[in-house]
Formats: C-alpha cells, sequence, structure tokens
C-alpha cells in the first residue's frame, strides 16, 4: 500500500508539472523537443505599414517551407534613393542566446523587437527604444548588444540582454557624426556595426559620408570609449564586414566592387593587408562565409561573387559571378553546417537558395516567392 501511494503521488506531481508548462514552450505539437534541434529561417519583411518575420523551416537538402509570420510590433523603413535595399546595412535580423533570441531593426518606428525563439515559432516579448532613429544594424557578442541608428547624424546605443528583455546602458550612447537627414540616403547612411572576435572592439562602417572604418573600445562596463579611432578605407565605400579567423577584418569596398583585409593593431587603427581586383560588378555590398570562401552580392547586377583569403590575409577574387540570383540581392544567411546560403532578392521579393560545393561553386536549388519587395534582413539557426 505503501508504495502503491507513493507511485500516485509521483504519478500526479508528473501530470501537474506537464499542464503547468505553457504549450508554445514545448514546442510544436508534432514534434516533441523539435525546438532544440529545428533548422529555420527567418527572413524580415520590412514593411512601412507593418514588419513581421517570416519563418521557414529548413530541410535536409536546405530547401525551405513556410511556416508561418510574426507582427514585430514596429514599423520597417526605406532609405531615401534606396533601389533594392531599403535598409542599407548588413545585420539588421540577428540571432542571440544560442538561438533562443531574436533581435529585429523597426526603422520606421525607431524601435528595436526582441522575439523568442521556440522552434519555428516567434514569441514577441519586447519592443524598445533604438535609442536614435532609422536602427538598421545590430551588433551582438555575449549579453551586450549594439544597435546603430542610421538617421540624422546616426547614433550608437548599447543595451545589456538578460533572458528575454534588453536593459538601455545608461551613457553607452555615441555619436557618429555624420551629416544624414532621417531617413537617410542609401549611399551616405553607415553600412554595419559589429564587434571583433573577442568583443574588446566595436566597428561601424560609413560608407559613401566618410569611406571610413570606425573602432571604438569596448569598457568593462558595456560603455565604448569617447570617440572613435577612424581609417579611411582602402577602396571607397565600405559596407560590409566580418572577421576571418585570424581576426583580420574582411571589408566589402562597394565602389570599386573589392573585398579587402586589414589587421587590427593595439591603438585601434587598421593597417591594410590587401585589396582583391575589381569585380565589374555593380554595387558589391554584403558579405557571408562559408566552406572556405566569402560571398558578396552585387545588388546592381544581380549576381554573387566569390573570394578567398591567403594565409598570410591577401584576398583574392576567385569568380566575379559565381551565380545569378533574383533581382536586387542583398543580405545573406548561411546554414550551420556551410552547405546552405541564403540570399534576399530585394526587388523581387524573394528568397535564392544555393548549395555550397568544396569547391566554392554555388548551385541555386530553390527560390522561395511571395514576399514582398523592399524585404531586408535574414537570420539562420543551426
Amino acid at each position: 500500500m505503501y508504495r502503491k501511494a507513493v507511485f500516485l503521488v509521483m504519478a500526479a506531481f508528473a501530470l501537474a508539472l506537464v499542464v503547468a508548462v505553457p504549450a508554445w514552450a514545448m514546442g510544436p505539437s508534432h514534434g516533441g523537443h523539435r525546438h532544440h534541434a529545428q533548422k529555420v529561417l527567418f527572413v524580415q519583411t520590412n514593411q512601412p505599414g507593418g514588419n513581421k518575420i517570416a519563418v521557414y523551416d529548413r530541410h535536409w537538402d536546405g530547401t525551405l517551407s513556410f511556416r508561418a509570420t510574426y507582427a514585430t510590433g514596429g514599423n520597417g523603413g526605406v532609405a531615401a534613393g534606396a533601389p533594392s535595399d531599403p535598409l542599407a546595412s548588413q545585420g539588421s535580423l540577428v540571432t542571440a542566446e544560442d538561438g533562443r533570441v531574436l533581435l529585429a531593426v523597426n526603422a520606421g518606428s525607431d524601435t528595436v523587437s526582441l522575439l523568442a525563439v521556440r522552434g519555428d515559432h516567434l514569441k514577441l516579448r519586447e519592443v524598445i527604444s533604438s535609442g536614435g532613429s532609422f536602427p538598421a544594424s545590430i551588433a551582438v557578442h555575449g549579453r551586450l548588444v549594439y544597435v546603430m541608428n542610421a538617421g540624422g547624424a546616426g547614433r550608437l546605443q548599447g543595451y545589456w540582454l538578460s533572458g528575454d528583455r534588453l536593459y538601455a546602458i545608461g551613457g553607452s550612447g555615441r555619436s557618429l557624426g555624420l551629416a544624414n537627414a532621417t531617413p537617410p540616403n542609401f549611399l551616405t547612411s553607415p553600412g554595419q556595426v559589429g564587434f571583433n572576435p573577442d568583443g574588446s572592439r566595436l566597428i561601424v562602417t560609413t560608407k559613401a559620408s566618410g569611406s571610413t572604418i570606425d573602432v571604438w573600445r569596448v569598457r568593462y562596463n558595456g560603455r565604448l570609449s569617447d570617440d572613435p579611432v577612424k581609417t579611411t578605407s582602402t577602396s571607397p565605400v565600405p559596407f560590409a564586414f566580418t572577421f576571418d579567423r585570424q581576426g583580420r577584418l574582411l571589408s566589402i569596398e562597394a565602389a570599386m566592387g573589392q573585398l579587402s583585409t586589414y589587421s587590427l593593431k593595439h591603438d585601434d587603427t587598421l593597417a591594410g593587408i590587401g585589396t582583391t581586383t575589381p569585380n565589374g560588378q555593380a554595387a558589391l555590398c554584403w558579405i557571408a562565409f562559408a566552406r572556405g570562401f566569402y560571398y558578396g552580392t552585387n545588388t546592381g547586377s544581380s549576381t554573387i561573387s566569390s573570394f578567398r583569403v591567403a594565409h598570410d590575409g591577401t584576398p583574392t577574387l576567385v569568380a566575379a559571378v559565381a551565380a545569378t540570383t533574383d533581382a536586387g540581392p542583398t543580405d545573406m544567411a548561411v546554414s550551420a553546417d556551410q552547405r546552405s546560403l541564403y540570399v534576399q532578392g530585394g526587388a523581387a521579393g524573394s528568397v535564392d537558395v544555393f548549395r555550397v560545393a568544396a569547391d566554392g561553386s554555388l548551385t541555386r536549388i530553390q527560390t522561395v516567392t511571395g514576399l514582398p519587395k523592399l524585404i531586408e534582413g535574414i537570420a539562420a539557426i543551426r
């Protein structure tokens, strides 16, 4: 009798726990713990009448199936004169907390949205002021988040990420010192904000406003040095950037269609290492890495170029046209296994899916349509 009573008590307790957990937190009903291994792609619609995130399930071969859309609680925005890249930036939609959080800019309402990720389900947790006008890019390093506001003089604002909330860091705002309107012109707005690999520096590209790459030192309390160290880019109009495994900065420079590499010095200056030959395409602006190659989208030519970087940091143009895309390619995302490349077609309202081969060649295997034009912002989980 005693054992039977204990068993009944334990069973009742277990049942109570199951009932107490919200259904959405357990993931889709057809997948048990599916959200722990779910492969998902997020696409930001960036519509002025209401920004949304379109969610796609990613299959074993990299192809996509539409799942649902979720409102961000804010409005998208369009930079002045933008033909296919309304935010004129890289990194407007990013993941954090090992894919458990999605951060999205609402350029038309000067806010940032935080959405909790549960497999292919999203739950809007917070909409918070961006600390400036026309937020266009977000940088994340651990719990530290910085938002780049592109409107007017341009402004950076820092936050601590804790759970499903962002907390503004007092005294973290820094002006970019630009001379733009709101919304800014797409050529003169800043291109991207990002951390170096160890999180000790924060970098911003100014595009045609000054053709500089600005570096701030990150302090222990999350605030930045008072003023940045500015380095004029090797080739004009630095737009998007990333870092290689050696900690070198790789900058896409749009005016001539070139990729330049830099070493980041202790005094926060950037020393140029090398620059590729021009790719002969129009408006090389975004960058992504997969399987040893760097890919850049040419939004004016509707093509993708491929590059390699040698052990000493010297960059080389591999293929001026590695693939063609739908009209107006902009930002990109890469799967965790680096075998799938997802490219937004800003002028087409589409996403092209490419298979990445070991030799760097790209094969288009799917084009997802039905999205609105002037989409911008894309992120992949796993």
